[in-house]
């Protein structure tokens, strides 16, 4: 169900002329901006009193709470990790004729904001009546992503009518919380405020017990004005700011220019940060707004090159894809393999912990499709790297080998939820998934030789200690889980959870017995006991229905369509209780779909056709993860107007608040559904074995699209309208099929783009 829509349609941007008082969190949500190093939410320079969320978050730097639970259990993580607020560097006070303009307090006229995707720049403008002057007030920000740790902004006031009397402050300010604190803590001590060599503020994180690294922070600035004008510096606790004063008549126009640098203890220790910032200065000393634009423009046209996705006939559509490669882009571009893809990217602090198995089972498929191949060894290698804590997890799980953790950010598990964080166990198939998918998809096995198999080994491991073997049925199952659909805990045989696990055993002992491995052996006794699982592994199923059963009791339960539900109902985790979602039949986001989805070779057409017919119109879609599974198999058994509609949801999902919860922050990793959703359903490429395929349809509400990948050293470029066209636009010939007949593309191949299911 479509919520508030705040933005107008716009190919390239989202542009409003409202400044929703009611909505603001929501439209600052929206209006986030990142560059994979830092973001903010699309928060006012100027002071704003009406309710909003202050928020700007800087990547990798974090704090560890100590758990709070009413009953502590053995096996809980000491903490869980919050992605905390960092100093406000963005902050401008605004006086005119002395009145602090605050337009929750000042009337305003000509309001305008506008997102610029293909640029990445937030500009808002507006005028104010002040004392017998008449201003216009313009507000422009980027994120470099040429320089990551670099803020631009530029602040425009030009007198309509009347003289002014204009004060610009502009402050960093360290003095921050976060919305979801325990008792309004401070997560930030003081460590230093300067102004020479210029003005600065430098901040740590509280000291834990945990023996997690505190992190320290400076945040610089200079500001330069036209006409030019020498501020006023004043500091005080956390906070430092320079005060510019204007006497402005009839037609004229002041400027503020502010840059910032922010420098993080990941990659520079404290004492060395101000020298760091010195350094960075030097590359942009001089330039002026226009010129540090166009160069961070031109950067985000080279993205947009390969990663556009081009939609033709339907405008919605066409923002929604590219909102989301936008959101995705500025929260991760793999340039640093200690990073991963947060939830909420740099838009909010929900879910606290930096990676999910979102990454691995979502976003995997498109970086290794958009970007450079590294990218994607980037995030694999953000899993080896925490093997060792991995390990850890499963030991205070009392079980052997590695157990990825829900959240993280150094590889301990950080979440205490115990029905998530220690049944949801179908995670640790969605490392190995990826590994697969990197191998498969590049044909580069060096990573599965080396670290990949390492990885492999000890998740098999675990595997292979959490099942257990019912002698009365003689098969071996899996009790006491959760799998995707988190509206049932505690559920015995989980379908896609014993699916995934005794594919993980099964694909470790094939590549164990390929490759074998210079540091880990694996005994006989043990690769046999693997594939005794795997020959025996239990899966509930239902014959008379034809349909792979979610978990053992499933069909005992009150089974009906959400059509029965009133709209009263939806979203259920917000209207219902959570005794009442557990025992309902509804299904919070794919979960038999998820495994069909992951290993769509190995099952029928009839299969996936029946199995989507029975759980589809029991799901409610309350993940975001839920859309772009749906409209994939949707496509591929022939429902065109099933997979349009899970399209538009995943699409526009955050654009219009489809599950009333963006206020608090976007769906960061689930964007990636809308590009599968196209690229693997409407377009629906397969890579199975190692061989590329198409088998396009075009919605009928559209009169084409087009998208390009990036394929083992090749750059191919799909285009769909009456025709598919698919062209090598770089890279030495490739085998490949359309519709099923196999080509050897060398330069381009069109062929009649055939309905759906015909």
């Amino acid at each position: 169900m479509i919520g508030k829509r705040l933005f107008t349609i716009h190919p390239w941007k989202l542009t409003t002329t409202t400044l929703e008082t009611e909505d603001r969190r929501l439209q600052e949500s929206l209006t986030s901006i990142g560059n994979g190093y830092m973001g903010t939410r699309g928060n006012f320079e100027e002071s704003y009193t009406g309710d909003h969320h202050q928020g700007t978050y800087l990547a990798g730097v974090w704090f560890p709470d100590k758990t709070r639970v009413g009953w502590w259990k053995n096996g809980y993580p000491e903490y869980f990790g919050k992605v905390i607020n960092a100093t406000n560097f963005i902050a401008i006070d605004v006086v005119v004729n002395g009145v602090e303009i605050d337009l929750a307090k000042v009337p305003y006229t000509d309001f305008y904001m506008e997102l610029d995707m293909h640029a990445g720049v937030l500009s808002r403008k507006f005028t104010i009546q002040v004392k017998g002057a008449k201003v216009e007030l313009s507000f422009e920000r980027f994120l470099s992503i040429v320089t990551p740790q670099l803020s631009v902004q530029r602040m425009s006031a030009t007198v309509l009518e009347g003289e002014a009397k204009i004060s610009l402050t502009s402050k960093l300010d360290g003095d921050v919380h976060n919305q979801d604190s325990n008792y309004d803590e401070q997560f930030w001590i003081e460590k230093a405020v300067g102004t020479e060599p210029m003005s600065y503020v430098t901040t740590e994180t509280m000291p834990n017990p945990f023996d997690v690294p505190q992190f320290s922070v400076t945040t610089a600035m200079k500001n330069q004005t036209k006409p030019a004008t020498v501020g006023i510096v004043e500091t005080a606790s956390y906070t430092v700011s320079e005060r510019f004063d204007f006497d402005v008549t009839t037609g004229d126009s002041i400027e503020l220019q502010k840059n910032v640098l922010v420098v993080t203890s990941r990659d520079i220790p404290e004492f060395e940060q101000i020298f760091e910032i010195e350094k960075l200065y030097a590359g942009v000393e001089g330039k002026d707004f226009d010129t540090l634009l166009s160069e961070h423009t031109e950067a985000w046209a080279k993205r947009w090159e390969i990663a556009d996705v081009m939609i033709e006939g339907n405008d919605e559509s066409q923002q929604g894809i590219r909102y989301n490669l936008f959101q995705l882009f500025s929260t991760y571009y793999g340039e640093d393999e200690r990073l991963n893809i947060g939830p909420k990217g740099f838009t909010g602090e929900k879910y606290g912990g930096a990676t999910y198995w979102d990454t691995e089972a979502y976003a995997v498929p498109l970086y290794l499709a958009l970007a450079d191949p590294e990218v994607t060894r980037n995030l694999l290698k953000y899993r080896h790297n925490q093997l060792p804590q991995a390990q850890h997890n499963a030991r205070q799980q009392g079980l052997a080998g590695a157990l990825y953790p829900m959240v993280t950010f150094t590889g301990v598990e950080c979440h205490n939820e115990w029905e998530i964080t220690f049944e949801e166990i179908h995670r640790n198939g969605a490392i190995p998934y990826a590994i697969y998918n990197y191998t498969n998809y590049t044909g580069d096995v060096g990573y599965l030789q080396h670290e990949g198999l390492e990885v492999l080994i000890e998740v098999a491991r675990f595997w292979a200690d959490r099942v257990h073997y019912s002698k009365r049925a003689q098969k071996y199952m899996i009790h006491g889980v959760t799998g995707p659909n988190e509206y049932e805990n505690n559920s015995n045989n989980n379908w896609y959870t014993n699916t995934i696990a005794a594919w993980v055993l099964r694909y470790t002992a094939e590549q164990y017995e390929t490759f074998g491995h210079e540091k880990i052996q694996v005994s006989a006794d043990e690769l046999a006991k693997w594939k005794d699982i795997v020959e025996n592994m239990y899966y509930p199923k239902d014959e008379e229905l034809g349909i792979f059963v979610q978990q053992d009791t499933f069909l005992d339960k009150d089974l009906k369509p959400v059509s029965d539900l009133s709209s009263e109902d939806l979203p259920l985790n917000q209207n219902w209780s959570w005794d009442k979602i557990l025992r309902s039949c509804f299904i919070k986001q794919a979960d038999v779909l998820q495994g069909i989805y992951f290993f769509g070779n190995e099952y029928t057409l009839e299969e996936k056709r029946k199995n989507f017919d029975f759980y589809e119109p029991m799901t409610v879609h309350e993940s975001s993860l839920s859309p772009s599974i749906h409209a994939i198999l949707a496509a591929e058994i022939g429902e065109e107007e099933k997979a349009v509609e899970m399209y538009h949801r995943t699409a526009r999902l955050d654009l219009d608040n489809y599950n009333n919860d963006t206020d608090d922050g976007l769906h960061i990793t689930s964007m990636t559904g809308s590009w599968l959703a196209i690229v693997q359903g409407f377009a629906q490429m397969k890579t199975w074995d190692e061989q590329l395929s198409f088998a396009p349809f075009l919605p009928k509400d559209w009169t084409g699209y087009e998208f390009r990948i990036n394929y083992r050293e090749r750059l191919l470029s799909i285009r769909v309208d009456e025709n598919v066209t698919v062209k090598l636009v770089s890279g030495a010939p490739l085998e490949l099929s359309v519709y099923d007949e196999k080509i050897t593309l060398s330069d381009e191949f069109i062929i009649p783009t055939k309905k759906v299911g015909a």
